[in-house]
């Protein structure tokens, strides 16, 4: 893992820093684990156990006045732009004072001022959304840049095409994260797509093709802070293909017995993104170990705090569906009243 291009000139305490979102998104998704199996949790759980360099190095390349949204195993890039743990936890628990007030769950949620979108369960939607949010971008003279991302099994979708089509032709400035973590739920890339890379598309759209190392979190910085350049200077749609691997199921409820025996331990033993960054800092940034202690005992501190304040949230009234749906919500609701 030798750091290249910009991520070689990035500032000591930013290569710590990118360790600490890491750990950060690992530890809060340990304890969403831990309340998920206590049933404090409500639906399911998606987990980015292995991903983690992908969300957090492509995240980290942004600016805070740009706008990325989202999917289902990219909670480092939420965190980057904002999202604090304990709302992470409220949401997944569907509490009274989560982001969504418990209408919706995981990491559906969004916050324009801090600049991210929620996504939505259609795969693929959010690069047709995030095409009309860069467009915005470049009608108004703005020099700011959208991040979407999606698993390679979204890039079967039609919406991906309709979207990255139409940000190709506007020269919108959006980077287009394809995540390969080797399955779309159960079915093998091999199954999925007979490209061989999904970078390899980008060709025919007209746009600039980039692939990485996705459990390299300097690679992906790399690689994302090139296409970010590249779109506010102008130059239009980046497609950027993160090679990883998804560690766990499609959710908590994935026994994953469609994956071949010893693949899952090979990538844990062998690929770790977490890991393997360790070695980096303490082998050539002559890190201490005291020191990625103190940020491990930092992240899980923040955890700690997060999961009891969540856990004395109340849950919502059920009157509170109907506030904050129409325009003028109160009269909704005094009509509904009257009428029950």
């Amino acid at each position: 893992m030798a750091a290249t291009g910009v991520a070689a000139k990035l500032p000591h305490a930013k290569k710590l820093e990118l360790y600490y979102w890491m750990k950060l998104t690992r530890t809060l998704e340990e304890r969403l684990v831990n309340l998920h199996r206590q049933n404090k949790l409500v639906g399911g759980l998606f987990r980015s156990l292995g991903q983690e360099a992908d969300a957090v190095g492509s995240a980290f390349a942004i600016q805070p006045t740009d706008v990325l949204s989202s999917l289902t195993r990219n909670l480092g890039s939420l965190l980057i732009k904002g999202a604090t743990p304990v709302e992470v936890i409220r949401q997944h628990m569907a509490t009274a004072d989560s982001p969504t007030r418990g209408r919706d769950l995981g990491l559906h949620f969004a916050d324009i001022d801090r600049g991210f979108i929620g996504h939505i369960s259609p795969l693929g939607d959010m690069v047709a959304v995030m095409a009309g949010v860069t467009l915005s971008f470049k009608l108004r003279g703005e020099a700011r840049v959208g991040l979407v991302y999606l698993g390679d099994g979204a890039t079967s979708t039609g919406a991906f095409h309709e979207g990255i089509n139409f940000a190709a032709v506007q020269r919108c400035p959006l980077v287009v994260i394809v995540e390969n973590n080797g399955y779309a739920y159960s079915t093998p890339i091999a199954k999925q797509s007979a490209a061989t890379q999904f970078s390899d598309k980008a060709a025919g759209y007209g746009v600039a093709g980039d692939r990485a190392d996705g459990n390299d979190v300097l690679a992906v910085y790399d690689v994302t802070k090139r296409a970010v350049d590249r779109a506010r200077s102008g130059e239009g749609v980046t497609l950027i293909e993160l090679v990883t691997y998804r560690r766990r199921g499609h959710a908590e409820h994935d026994n994953q017995s469609y994956v071949p025996d010893g693949e899952v331990e090979r990538w844990a033993t062998e690929n770790d993104p977490i890991d393997r960054y360790v070695r980096v800092l303490i082998d050539r940034e002559k890190v201490e170990r005291a020191e990625i202690d103190a940020i491990d005992a930092r992240a899980l501190a923040e955890v700690d705090a997060a999961t009891d304040a969540a856990l004395a949230s109340p849950q919502p009234a059920g009157a509170d569906a109907l506030s904050d749906v129409y325009a003028n919500p109160s009269r909704v609701a005094a009509h509904w009243y009257r009428n029950k």
